[in-house]
């Protein structure tokens, strides 16, 4: 579920998940298409044992496994802090960690400048597909980043 769309001066409600929606909805329906394929084919192919079959589902479970950790991507915010979910990694931050929120032109994603110092890219947020819905969910939370951090934020691109 993905937060609401907040208008030009409203904050989306919290708890408020954002993630690359189209972006997931195309991984899983490819890796579930692959997965049909695949072991569709293994099982009409007449020449092949049982240990051949099972090494194409195998194989095809791996395709799928690896487009779902692609599609897993996405950053809650709630009254104490924002939860980051990357492909592999997960990262809980408060609010006051929370410098600056970042989507310039060209960047893959949106990246939070720390106040250890360190940039956290948030693939959960890309303007790859969908631009535009990227732009709102990154001023949305530089907007919720304002409202409870102690950061200064920068303006996300065209804003």
């Amino acid at each position: 579920m993905s937060a609401p769309t907040p208008g030009p001066n409203e904050l989306p409600v919290l708890p408020a998940t954002f993630r690359p929606t189209l972006t997931r909805v195309v991984l899983l329906a490819v890796g579930a298409a692959m997965f049909v394929v695949i072991t569709a084919v293994a099982m009409i192919l007449e020449n092949l044992g049982a240990g051949e079959r099972a090494s194409f589902v195998f194989v095809a479970l791996l395709f799928f496994g690896v487009l779902a950790l692609l599609s897993r991507p996405r950053v809650t915010a709630d009254e104490t802090g924002v939860t980051v979910v990357n492909i592999t990694r997960s990262r809980r931050l408060a609010w006051a960690e929370i410098l600056r929120v970042n989507l310039r032109a060209g960047d893959p994603w949106v990246f939070l400048d720390l106040s250890d110092g360190t940039s956290l890219p948030v693939l959960g947020i890309q303007p790859g597909i969908a631009r535009e819905r990227a732009i709102r969910d990154a001023r949305a939370l530089r907007a919720l980043a304002e409202l409870h951090g102690s950061g200064v934020n920068e303006a996300t691109e065209n804003g």
